[in-house]
This record gives structure tokens, sequence and C-alpha cells, in this order.
């Protein structure tokens, strides 16, 4: 027995096991889990502690940090499980080691299960209530056991069961036997590989319909009911949705083939019971276990009884014990990894969805379609003000069609709108037929004008919402989700924030995956996204700043009172002024905030002037004496200070300003300049020079990637947004019915979803075209992956326009 009080540690480490299982360096995974204990986010150890992490990918970082999460819960389990039944006295050493050896969820209550309340207990703890644990670790040590002396009579003479005889006495011993190899590290280990090296496959079946009997009992029951007057409600039928599942219903194939929205589909069908399926080992892992369990165990020495014992003992273990514990584990490990990738999927059409190119400049008339109750339109000036809203019935048929007609040209000419944004909801097709036709006849006379279908997910839920009560407080909700539209064609990011991750609808399996890890998924792409596109503290909303690495929407609240009361910021550092914003935080979000300027010429001469602002100390470091951190007053006075540092509108962070200053210096310009043209084109000179960053980054005493952020952010403009490289709207003028399609026709479209099993694309005809994976290559270059808003030529496969399906084939990838 285990000491009691005794503690447990695990027999792993974190680094060296995500490390394997995400595919990183065991360094880099150690740093990176370091950063994570601090304090760190994901965005801020994505952009500046590249060199602690090899540069690494923010995906990598967020699977890092939930496999963390993770492995800590095992160790918190496992720890809980060893205090209880230590406390009840039934701590072993061969379950002490293989808990320390656990390393899933599934392992630990595995082992677990026999102790828990009104559990009877293992075969194996109940050979050992009887006392037959000495002769089977005997038997193990390879001596000769007299079963017979082991056969115990009662009190009155008569046997004890599971002792009345010695067959039962040696079934006993067999279950402490067979125990003792499933628990043991090296055998699970070895079980392991083998099943990853063997053929172990998935089967799914269509579950066989319930008995006559079944059926009968339910029927006499619900008639009973009728003739009772009615009383007790009969249950309505679930709809027989079993046809989804057909290409399930006589499914074999390798565990290493199937596709994760396979294994999700089955699983649902499983909770639908319309399936049933189970993993199916091949003969091999069976032979490949017993020929290692013997040699682990058998000793060539060891007298043939104790041989016999242990081989039957092996068999049973295998058989009852390992086989079903490996295959719960396996569909337990398939299951994670299918979640895994359709989180992935999600996570990725987010990113790319958030960091669609704004559309900068335009007023655009966004348009809510809509039959009965009339499509609703907002007109948005460049800047998100709303200029007028209205209800437009176009496709009513009481409703005065040319009167409806003419309304849609004034709202466009009256407001010189440049873009038509019309949500891709209910009346998409019909409301783009009427814009089209506009377009077409030149309705608009000199004015330009092209129309944009903008996926409306969540906008419905946005015009209901708190958030949209705030802001738009007067403007009817119906009227809302235009203005949504609209906004979101502008800038998405902006936009998209005010909205539930979960409720923008880019992936799919939403309901099969755990809400808890999509959710927390999907926050950190749009943490990453806010943060990486940059919010101006001047003018950023409650909803972009609480999304901003580091704030939260209590801090974001804060900011916006000390704006409010104090005016304008003119600098990064007035952030430490506010209450609870100390070093550490401040640390964390300050690259990822701007102070924007409006400066003219004339602003930059006077600025010129000024002397050069002081570069913040690094976050995390004591000030020089007469300057200590931990002193408010000069804390005040420093965060009050209304020195304008340009350095404050640059992805720069504030710790590494000294480096900045240093480089700017020494080409002898001014950072009162940065963003001049002549100023960007000094800095890629100096870039460019024969020994390039690599020289800089030495002379400067930084990693590679630091100085190389530092010239990337001053060899641009001010007002950069690096939303403009990723991909940009599809503009149209007119557009085709499915109708109009056949085989061989050659179309341009945009990918509006993505999922394991193929990309969904908008080719102009009100309905969505399927490009299957297998029709994906050779088009796509090496590393070169299809994703969420990328431009695309395909080729028409396949036209079912009763059943609005068409098949596509990728041609190639465009640029944007």
């Amino acid at each position: 027995m285990a000491e009691k009080g005794k503690d447990i540690e695990p027999s792993w480490q974190e680094a060296p096991i995500i490390a394997e299982k995400v595919d990183v360096q065991e360094r880099f995974a150690a740093n990176v889990i370091e950063l994570l204990d601090m304090g760190a986010t994901i965005p801020f150890i994505a952009r500046y502690r590249k060199e602690k992490t090899g540069d690494m990918p923010v995906e990598k970082l967020r699977e890092i940090s939930s496999s963390v999460e993770e492995l800590r819960a095992v160790k918190t389990k496992m720890c809980s499980v060893y205090s209880t039944v230590n406390s009840q006295g039934k701590m072993t050493k061969q379950l002490e080691q293989a808990l320390r050896h656990s390393r899933t969820m599934e392992e630990v209550e595995m082992l677990y299960a026999p102790f828990k309340p009104g559990h009877k207990g293992s075969l194996a703890e109940r050979a050992k209530a009887l006392g037959l644990e000495p002769p089977a670790m005997s038997i193990l040590d390879g001596k000769t056991v007299n079963f017979n002396q082991y056969v115990k009579p009662d009190e009155k003479g008569e046997s004890v069961v599971g002792v009345s005889s010695r067959s039962e006495v040696e079934t006993g011993v067999q279950h402490i036997i067979a125990d003792v190899v499933a628990k043991d590290k090296e055998v699970m280990d070895e079980i392991r590989k083998i099943c990853a090296t063997s053929n172990v496959q998935l089967e799914s079946k269509k579950s066989k319909p319930k008995t006559a009997a079944v059926k009968k009992k339910t029927t006499d029951k619900d008639a009973d009911k009728t003739q009772n007057g009615g009383q007790g409600k009969m249950k309505k039928e679930p709809p027989d949705n079993s046809f989804k599942f057909e290409q399930y219903f006589d499914f074999l194939a390798p565990i290493r083939t199937v596709k994760p929205h396979q294994i999700l589909a089955i699983n649902r069908g499983e909770e639908q019971k319309i399936l049933t399926a189970k993993i199916i080992m091949p003969d091999s892992v069976n032979v490949r276990f017993t020929r290692f369990a013997h040699h682990r165990f058998i000793k060539p020495f060891f007298p043939d009884l104790c041989k016999a014992a242990i081989e039957h003992s092996i068999e049973d273990s295998f058989t009852r014990l390992i086989q079903p514990q490996m295959c719960r584990h396996i569909r337990s490990e398939q299951t994670k990894a299918a979640e895994k990738a359709s989180i992935a999927v999600f996570a990725d059409n987010l990113h790319r969805l958030l960091l669609t190119s704004p559309v900068k400049g335009k007023t655009v008339l966004g348009i809510d379609p809509g039959f009965k109750n009339g499509c609703k339109s907002a007109v948005v000036s460049p800047t998100g003000q709303i200029l007028q809203t209205q209800v437009l019935y176009l496709h009513d048929y009481k409703s005065n069609k040319f009167a409806e007609r003419e309304k849609v040209i004034k709202l466009v000419q009256a407001h010189r709108c440049d873009v038509i944004a019309i949500g891709n909801g209910v009346a998409c097709r019909e409301t783009e037929q009427f814009v089209a036709d506009l377009i077409q006849k030149n309705a608009f006379g000199s004015q330009s004008v092209v129309y944009c279908i903008v996926d409306e997910g969540g906008a419905s839920i946005y015009s209901v919402s708190d958030e949209a009560q705030k802001e738009l407080p007067d403007l009817d909700p119906t009227l809302r989700g235009a203005v949504s539209i609209a906004r979101r064609l502008q800038d998405p990011l902006s936009e998209l924030v005010k909205i539930e991750p979960k409720h923008i609808g880019v992936g799919m399996y939403q309901h099969d995956v755990p809400k808890t890890k999509l959710q927390t998924a999907l926050d950190s792409v749009v943490e990453e996204c806010v943060s990486f596109v940059g919010v101006d503290l001047n003018t950023a909303s409650q909803c972009l700043l609480r999304r901003v690495a580091g704030l939260s929407a209590a801090k974001a609240n804060k900011i916006l009172e000390w704006r409010a009361k104090n005016g304008q910021f003119m600098n990064r550092t007035q952030l430490l002024a506010i209450k609870g914003f100390g070093e550490k935080l401040f640390e964390q979000c300050a690259g990822f905030v701007r102070v924007v300027h409006d400066l003219t010429q004339e602003d930059i001469r006077s600025e010129a002037e000024k002397p050069e602002p002081e570069a913040a100390p690094k976050a995390g470091q004591k000030r020089k004496a007469g300057a200590k951190a931990g002193s408010r007053a000069k804390k005040a006075k420093l965060a009050s200070s209304d020195n304008v540092n340009l350095l404050d509108m640059t992805a720069i962070h504030p710790e590494s300003y000294h480096v900045a200053t240093r480089f700017v210096a020494d080409l002898g310009l001014s950072l009162n300049a940065v963003g001049q043209e002549s100023f960007i084109s000094k800095v890629k000179r100096s870039v460019s020079a024969p020994k390039g960053i690599g020289a800089l980054a030495e002379k400067y005493g930084v990693g590679v990637p630091t100085m190389q952020l530092i010239t990337d952010a001053l060899s641009r403009p001010i007002n950069y947004d690096f939303r403009s490289d990723f991909q940009k709207p599809l503009f149209k003028k007119g557009m085709t019915s499915i109708s109009d399609l056949k085989p061989g026709t050659l179309l341009t479209g945009r990918v509006t979803n993505m999922t394991h099993f193929g990309a969904f694309v908008d080719i102009g005809v009100g309905q969505n075209g399927l490009i299957h994976v297998s029709k994906m290559r050779p088009p796509l270059r090496p590393n070169e992956n299809l994703g969420l808003g990328d431009h695309v030529e395909v080729t028409v496969l396949s036209v079912e326009a009763a059943k609005n399906r068409i098949g596509l084939q990728l041609k190639k990838v465009l640029t944007s």
C-alpha cells in the first residue's frame, strides 16, 4: 500500500510530450510553456517573442496552449484519483505506477472506475479481497504455487464463493496477473506502437431496427393512453434522417485513412441510433502483443505451471482488458483529432474572413433581402456613418415595382453610392438579379456602381443584441442588419468583432465539437486578427479594444473612460496612467494599439523641432536611478506627457524603441520623418545591403526576427494596413442562372466555405458549387492551401438544377 499523504507526480514531462505531439523542437515547446505560464498571450508570443519560439506559427502556439491545458487537467485528475483511492487504503504500487504513466483523461478514468462508490470493483480487486494476491505475485516471480491451499471453507464448513475450488482460485489468480499485465507501462507503450503500425480499421453499419416485441410494447402503451381519454401525450415520432448516413451503412476503412468529417458523421449517426461503429483489429495485433508479453513476463527457467498460468493470463488480459481499452482509446483519439481538425477549419475560415481586405473610401448601400417584409436598406458613408435607411419592397407582388425601382435609383444617385452590398440570406438571388439588371441597363446614369454578395452570418443576431442597442439606439432592429451588412464590407474586422464568432457560420459540424473548445479557438483567432491589424486608441470601439491581446471588456471600458475624461491619447505610454494598467499589462497590449496622428507637413516640421522622444523602458525592466518604475509620481508624469512619438503609429513594441531610435539615428534620419517616402527608401536600402538583416541584428544586439519587425515597420507608410495583402471582396456587375450552366463551362468565383471534403464556391449563379478535394489537384502548387476568400478559376463538371447541386473542378487559384 502507498504511503498516506504522499503526493503523486506523473512519470512524464510536459515539454517532450507536447513537442512530439505538435511536431516542434522540445526547447521551443518549453519556451512557449514558460511564456504562457508568465501570462503572455498568443499574439504577443507570436509577434514579439519569435526568438524564443523559432518563429512558430500562431496555429502551433494555440495547439501548444490547448495541449498544456489538457495535460494539466489529466495531472489534476490523477492527483485526485490517487488521493481518493489512497484514502480508501486500496492504493497499490502497480496502480500508482499506472496512474503516473497515464497521459489521457480516459486512462485515468479507466483506472479509477473500480474504486468509484457503488462499483463492485474489478475482477482483480475481488480476487485480491479473497487473499489471492500472494499466489499471483509468486507465479509472476516464477515460483510454484499449490492452489489447493487457497481453497477456503467458511465457519460452517462450507466453501467461500470465489475460492470454493481449485479452478476458482486459478481464475482469481489469472485475473490479478491479467490486471498487472494491463497496467504495465512497457506493455501499454508496446500495444500503442503495434496498433499504430497495424491495419486497424473502423467499421460502421446501419443499426438494426427495434424488435417486434419492443415495437408492440410501445404501440400497446400508446393505445392505452388514447383509450384513457387522451391522458398522457403521445410522443411524436422524430423525423427519419437515416438517408443522410447512407454512405456509412456499410463502411470499412483503415483508421489512418478515415477523414475527420467521416468520423464526426459516424459519431453523429451513433448518437442518433442510426449507425453502430466499432474498431476492428487484425489478428496480427494479438500475435505481436502476445509475443512481446511472453518475453516480458515469462522467463526460460520458469516452471511449466507458472508459464501456463501466465500465458492464460496474458490471453485474458488482451481479450478482456487491453483490446477493449485500445478500441476505446483509438475511437477517443480519432474523435479528438476530428474535432481538432474541424475546429482548425473553423479557425482558418474565420481568420481569412476577418482579414478580408477592407473597402475604404466607398459609400455603400447595404441591402438585407426579404420577400413579404421587404428588403431593409441602409446607405453608409465611407466613415461608417448612416446616411439614410429605407424599406424596399422589391419582391412583394402587391408593390409597385416601378416605384420601388425608382427608390433604389434615387438612393444610389442621391448619396453617390459606389457599391451595393447584398446579404446572402433569403431573397438574395432575387435581389441580386434586380440589382444586376439595373447596372446592366445603366439605370444609375454616370454613376459607376458594382455589387457584392456579403455573408450576413450573425447579422440578425447582432441587430437585437445589447451591443446594437447601445450603438444604434434610435434605429429599428430590422434595419440594423442592413447597416451591419454595409459596414462589414467596408471594414469586416471592425464589424464582425461585434458578433460571437460561433454565429458567423464559417465551418461545418459546429454542433459535433465541444462548444468550449470551439469558442476558445475562435476567440483566440479574433484576438489574433484584431491585435495584428492594430487598433487606434483614439477611435477604437469597446468591441475592438476588448479583443486586443491582454485587454478585457473591463480594461477596454477604462480606456474609453480615460479618453472621455482626458481627451485623445498622444502616446502609448499614457496607458500607464490608467488605474489597473501595470507594466505587465502594458507589455502585452502596447504593441497592438496605435496612437494615430493625422499630421500635415507643417505638423511634422513642428514635431521635428521637438526633442526626439525618449524610448520607453523595456517592459519588466527597472528604470535607472531617479526614474524608478515603482514610483507612482514618475509613472503619472511619464504617462501624462503629451509628446508625440511616431513609433506609436507602427507595430514596433515600446520595448524595442531604443533599437529603432539607434537604427534611425545611424541612418542619419529623424524619427519625426517616419512614413515619408525618403525615409522609407533609405531604410529599405540599408536592409538590402550585402550583409542584410543579420548584420543589423548583430550590430544592435537583438534577434533577427526582432530586427526584421523593426525594419519592416519603418519601411511602410504610416497608414499601412496589412489586410490589403489579403483577398479582396468579389465585385460583380451581372449574373447568370444555374440553368445557363453546362459541363465544361469555365468560370471564376470566390471560396465561401472550406470543409475537409471540399470547398464551396460562389460562381455568381445564386447557388454555390462544390470543388471536391479530389478535384483540387494538381492545380494547387506544393505547400499551397485553398482557403476562404480565395478567388479561383473553375470548370463546371456537373449540374443538377433540381437539387441545386453544382460540381466543379479547380483550374487555378487567382491572385487578388
